[in-house]
């Protein structure tokens, strides 16, 4: 009899192939033309960087030349006048002719007239003398002399002599008698020594950019190759991901923000991991978990519908195990409607002020009777004082205290004894429950609030429930933590704000 009870179990149909990950050597090779495109920010950043240092250095070495160069014809402009003015001063009242006299011997006394050309003019401009050839009688052209003649006062001139066509610098200082111009002292000197030296000031300039052109070249290079390559390597490491190995990790070589991109990617390729996984036993834990009580329903139902159970009690324990399966099937529907309300952003909460101490006893009373039949004992630990009303909705936190007991017993049932209290720790209501089961894992710990993930535990259950009961809390403004309590089993425990204004 008991032979012919057994419900028959209906051949189910293939599942599709699951997507193979493809390995890091299956990596499809790039495109000819993205290998050549590889290169382009590289030149584009030194190109951009010698640019704009050569563009500095030439405004530099510019800036510096004509500095040099005003600072040079200053020089000697200050010179010239000082050294025409107190030349002029000595003559200052002699008369025409004892102006003339002692001119001839102090062109001879002077004693930079290799240098410098002194020349003796008179009151209309002409030339008396000069340290350098006989040009008596000739006319200066230069402007400095006529407006040091009508101005009555030292003036100076930078540019080409009318007279020779040389570039010269020069200053003439008029040698008054009785406010009268009878003279005027002029000193010239050329402005081939001061191109000489600027040549060689430009040429070792140059040479300096030029060095330092190719030093900063040197160093965006080396800067390119310190960032480009660890981009390059992340961007490679990157499109592995992407095509399928999961869980490759990078190698952090420094500890500034690169190494942070690295450990970021390294981390978003373990969670990639570790999602691909917990998807794949996902799938495989809910095919098993429907398969179970669609095929007990569909045996027994084919077996009642064929008239094969003939004795009430059998029939009656049929129909018993239909509905207990089609219950199950109902509950785990509802937990992936709930984990879809959640993923898509329509988790809505009914908040009014609840007293959380009569939701948790509700939870607790319904389950000590189930837990008593099946042999285990549920102990509740009241709080001693009075707390006062939260914010919350009643159904979601009854719905967390309903889940965390099932799990209490699916994982921690074999300890005979389920412990749960409620009481308060400053402004928090603090609720734990604790089995006295074989706990978790220690490397399981992180993971165990992951969406799908049932770690090494074989017991019946889709993965997701206790990511929804962390979801509700965290909707609470609460925390939903998980650890191994002390002398063994697993211990949960719920933070909830105390007021009605938390949430």
């Amino acid at each position: 009899m008991e032979q012919e009870n057994r419900p028959k179990r209906r051949k189910l149909l293939p599942m599709a192939p699951k997507r193979e990950r493809r390995p890091a050597e299956d990596v499809l090779p790039e495109p000819p033309e993205k290998k050549r495109g590889r290169g382009r920010l590289r030149r584009r950043w030194l190109v951009n960087t010698l640019t704009v240092t050569l563009v500095v250095v030439a405004v530099a070495v510019s800036a510096f030349s004509l500095a040099m160069y005003s600072y040079y014809t200053s020089t000697i402009l200050a010179t010239l006048e000082s050294k025409a003015q107190t030349a002029a001063g000595m003559f200052r009242n002699y008369t025409e002719t004892a102006y003339l006299a002692n001119a001839r011997q102090f062109i001879n006394q002077f004693e930079e007239k290799n240098v410098i050309e002194v020349q003796i003019l008179n009151a209309n401009g002409r030339v008396l003398m000069s340290s350098m050839m006989d040009i008596s009688g000739a006319a200066a052209h230069s402007p400095d002399v006529s407006a040091s003649i009508s101005e009555k006062r030292v003036r100076t001139h930078i540019g080409q002599d009318p007279d020779t066509g040389d570039d010269v610098i020069s200053a003439c200082a008029p040698v008054i008698y009785n406010s009268v111009v009878v003279g005027v002292v002029r000193m010239a000197t050329s402005l081939r020594q001061v191109h000489d030296q600027m040549v060689r000031i430009v040429a070792m300039t140059s040479a300096i950019g030029l060095a330092i052109l190719i030093v900063m070249g040197l160093i965006a290079s080396y800067f390119i190759r310190s960032v480009l390559d660890p981009v390059i390597r992340v961007t490679e490491t990157a499109k592995r991901i992407a095509a399928g190995s999961y869980g490759v990790q990078m190698e952090k070589e420094s500890n500034d923000e690169m190494g942070e991109l690295v450990e970021s990617i390294n981390d978003m390729s373990m969670k990639i991991d570790q999602a691909e996984r917990t998807q794949s036993e996902f799938i495989s834990s809910v095919s098993h978990e429907l398969r179970t009580p669609l095929t007990a329903i569909s045996g027994w139902a084919e077996t009642l519908y064929n008239g094969e159970v003939r004795d009430a009690a059998d029939v009656k324990k049929g129909m018993g195990i239909i509905v207990s399966e089609a219950q199950r099937l109902t509950r785990m529907v509802e937990e992936l409607l709930e984990f879809s309300r959640m993923e898509t952003g329509r988790f809505n909460l009914s908040v009014e002020p609840i007293d959380i101490v009569a939701e948790l006893e509700d939870a607790v009373y319904t389950y000590r009777e189930f837990f008593r039949r099946k042999g285990l004992e549920l102990d509740y630990t009241e709080c001693l004082e009075e707390l006062p009303l939260i914010s919350g909705d009643p159904e979601r936190l009854r719905q967390v205290f309903c889940n965390l007991l099932d799990n209490a017993d699916k994982h921690g049932g074999s300890g005979g004894r389920i412990e749960v209290s409620v009481g308060r720790e400053e402004e928090t209501v603090v609720i734990r429950i604790r089995d006295h089961g074989p706990g978790v894992p220690e490397e399981e710990l992180p993971f165990i609030k992951y969406k799908f993930y049932k770690g090494s535990s074989k017991a019946r259950g889709s993965g997701i429930g206790l990511a929804v009961c962390d979801e509700i809390v965290n909707s609470h403004n609460g925390s939903l933590s998980i650890g191994n309590a002390p002398g063994g089993g697993c211990v949960v425990t719920i933070r909830l704000p105390i007021g009605v204004e938390s949430v």
